[in-house]
């Protein structure tokens, strides 16, 4: 029953990943009849898509802040409130600038999200768990984004304001997380180091860990009385001690993101669209994407610590180069058979979901030092949320001015640098510990 207790509170956690997912992707359905709803010029269309990733940034970048300040319970309470809001927000608005001021809104829980559920996670869970609780919070975002895939295609043919509905029907699942999160106790790690509240931890971690909850108290209460320690030359990130490992971290980053995968997802329909397809056609195509982005994705979760990181990154990148081109070749090309477009797609989805997708948030947080982990973790994160912004921002504008085959030529061309990246820079990470990881990083 106990052990059940931890992976209900995991689970209630990690509906903060389906709505970050669902969030995510549930504007693709949406955004071509917002364009037109609204009569908006380009530069205004990408700042209506790219605005919830500018929140996502502010969010990842703040969301330690509160998480540590108000504790990580309450933190998630915020987010349930803020995804609530912004999808009734989005659904209700009667002109555009409130619209991105609640799509802003849900930008914001999205990023603090991607902070502080998987911290929760992780400090509530067995360290033999640990794994694959965290785990759960990506596989919900994964399933987020197909479910928000199946809705909009159910909801499209809901009439005029179709867009809104689509919007509108986050605020059930918001709603659900909201309610539950109140059951869930505060991170006893939290009580601990912020608020000195052993009794009401060690209840906690009774139930946690039962046969050891007294020594991972002292564990706990010892790791409070080092931070004097931690506060040296050796914790301060950009100390010049870990340049390889901050290297590593914004090229995979950067990579992530130049590959074309949130203008994938976000602008899948138009891209269909553009290809030939009709609307109804394009939404149910991208039900298909959410799919292929699932499965491959807890196929990878399956082989990443058996044939290791950088295989599952090198067949990934050759994957995603061969996709990419094919894309590019049949806009170049002008073929419109209405199904070229979409098989390649759902290819690149199928080798970044193997690779990239599952790949990212595990190699960050290896590749740097107990001391700074923390910082790295939001340096790689907040540089990913940057450069998606960026992507989304600019996407309409690129297939606009320079049609699909360039811009899909120029996002293959970063994945053939990706694949340099990894060959010749990337480190192994599997079967190694942090310490084995901290001491080939840093000192080679």
């Amino acid at each position: 029953m106990k052990k059940n207790s931890v992976m209900a509170w995991s689970m209630v956690v990690a509906l903060g990943g389906f709505l970050f997912g669902f969030d995510t992707a549930v504007i693709s359905g949406a955004e071509k009849s917002i364009q037109e709803f609204w009569s908006l010029s380009v530069f205004q269309h990408g700042l209506t898509i790219s605005i919830a990733l500018i929140g996502t940034v502010i969010g990842s970048l703040l969301g330690s802040k509160p998480s540590d300040s108000f504790g990580r319970k309450y933190t998630l309470i915020f987010v349930a409130v803020a995804y609530l809001l912004s999808s009734l927000g989005t659904a209700l608005a009667d002109n555009w600038y409130l619209f991105l001021a609640f799509r802003f809104l849900g930008g914001l829980g999205v990023g603090t999200s991607s902070v502080t559920a998987p911290i929760y996670i992780s400090e509530v869970s067995p360290a033999e768990k640990r794994g694959q609780l965290v785990g759960l919070f990506q596989f919900n975002v994964v399933l987020g984004i197909l479910i928000s895939y199946l809705s909009n295609y159910l909801l499209s043919q809901s009439g005029e304001h179709s867009w809104r509905w689509m919007l509108g029907v986050q605020a059930v699942p918001s709603l659900v997380f909201l309610i539950l999160i109140r059951f869930i106790p505060e991170s006893p790690r939290w009580l601990i180091l912020k608020k000195n509240e052993t009794v009401k931890a060690l209840a906690i971690l009774k139930i946690i860990n039962p046969l050891n909850c007294e020594q991972e108290l002292i564990n706990i209460q010892k790791s409070d009385q080092n931070k004097l320690e931690q506060n040296t030359q050796s914790s301060k990130l950009f100390s010049g001690k870990y340049n390889t490992p901050i290297m590593l971290a914004v090229l995979f980053a950067f990579f992530n993101q130049v590959s074309g995968i949130n203008a994938i997802i976000y602008y899948a329909p138009r891209i269909f669209e553009m290809a030939g397809l009709g609307q109804h056609s394009s939404l149910l195509s991208t039900v298909g994407i959410g799919l292929v982005n699932f499965i491959f994705t807890l196929v990878a979760i399956n082989f990443i610590d058996k044939i290791g990181r950088k295989v599952l990154m090198l067949v990934g990148s050759i994957g995603l180069i061969i996709s990419l081109f094919l894309i590019a070749g049949t806009f170049y090309l002008n073929i419109q058979s209405g199904l070229a477009i979409p098989i390649y797609v759902m290819l690149f989805i199928a080798f970044f979901a193997f690779s990239q997708g599952a790949v990212i948030w595990v190699f960050i947080s290896e590749i740097f030092p107990n001391q700074v982990r923390a910082k790295g973790q939001t340096l790689g994160s907040s540089t990913h949320w940057v450069m998606a912004a960026i992507i989304a921002f600019y996407f309409p504008y690129l297939t606009e001015t320079l049609g699909g085959a360039i811009t899909f030529t120029f996002f293959a061309v970063m994945m053939i640098l990706q694949l340099i990246f990894v060959w010749r820079i990337m480190p192994e990470t599997k079967g190694k510990s942090l310490e084995q990881i901290e001491s080939n990083i840093i000192l080679h």
